[in-house]
């Protein structure tokens, strides 16, 4: 009976990955947990079942002939459950509450105005938004999905492209009338270039001039943290910005922004994915319908050809 007090499949889907990683540093970071917690648990689970399961050495771990039988019999096992929560998973009505985080300016030009089309489609889910133009850990932030912006780091995460976008350099007429154009990128350093104060913003903007790459350094006197404050300084005519082209194509067309030297284009493309935890190869139904929505109605402005 004392067997109810334990999560004895948490513990063996610890141990599995343990193993599978190498380290318990990397079991770690599966589970947001302490290297140290991993070990604790691991320990644990060896002294409830009186055996020595992993060789601990400071280089490396190694099965004993009894790890790897509970091994191998774990796997069946947890393949097991997740063939049994597969079937709850994926039958059914989408249900729960869903979070999801994302940048402001996506947030600001689909994640907003689809959410009203999602929800009457799928009444029963509810939605739980966090706007950050910040990289979260979204299994520490306990998130569904994290829509993210540019070149992904390799991680346990999966990741469904939604789009793609290009870059470009837009101002206001009305700084344009007051600076001039340039007709180069070296005259940039006469003029206000606005920019982002995270760490892992870019720090130059680049151009191709005679078949060369090259970069110019971004010196203005205003620095923002997320991309539609960026947007709205540069539409007030405080300078100019390098953004996306699906967050500025329309003020682009209604005359109130102009790309500045599309000529020296690089033609740079930035993707956009959903991030999400997909291990088992399967979703929550609140997950997947949110996922096939977004890539169905989420569609960005092609930019020069």
């Amino acid at each position: 009976m004392g067997r109810l007090d334990v999560n004895r499949a948490g513990e063996m889907e610890v141990f599995v990955r343990v193993v599978e990683q190498g380290s318990f540093s990397g079991a770690a970071r599966l589970f947001a947990m302490t290297p140290s917690a991993v070990s604790k648990l691991v320990a644990r689970l060896e002294a409830r079942l009186g055996v020595r399961l992993l060789h601990r050495s400071t280089r490396q771990l190694q099965l004993t002939a009894e790890g790897r039988g509970f091994f191998d019999r774990s796997l069946g096992v947890l393949a097991d459950l997740d063939e049994a929560e597969r079937g709850v998973l994926t039958s059914g009505t989408p249900r729960g509450p869903l979070r999801v985080s994302a940048n402001f300016t996506f947030a600001e030009h689909f994640l907003i105005p689809l959410s009203a089309g999602f929800l009457a489609t799928y009444p029963e889910i509810t939605l739980d938004l966090e706007l950050t133009d910040e990289v979260i850990d979204i299994l520490e932030a306990r998130t569904d999905i994290a829509v993210r912006a540019g070149p992904l780091k390799s991680s346990s995460l999966v990741a469904r492209k939604l789009g793609q976008t290009d870059m470009v350099v837009v101002a206001a007429p009305a700084y344009l009338d007051r600076h001039g154009c340039p007709a180069h990128p070296g005259a940039l350093v006469d003029h206000n270039l606005l920019g982002f104060n995270y760490t892992r913003a870019t720090r130059g903007w680049p151009f191709v001039v005679n078949g060369e790459q090259s970069s110019v350094p971004v010196l203005g006197n205003t620095r923002v943290s997320d991309g539609q404050s960026l947007y709205r300084l540069v539409l007030s005519g405080l300078g100019m910005a390098r953004l996306a082209r699906f967050q500025v194509q329309a003020a682009i067309d209604a005359g109130r922004l102009v790309p500045v030297l599309d000529a020296f284009n690089p033609g740079d493309i930035e993707e956009i994915h959903a991030v999400f935890v997909g291990q088992g190869g399967h979703l929550p139904l609140r997950v997947r319908a949110f996922l096939d929505y977004l890539v169905e109605h989420v569609a960005m402005p092609r930019g020069r050809p």
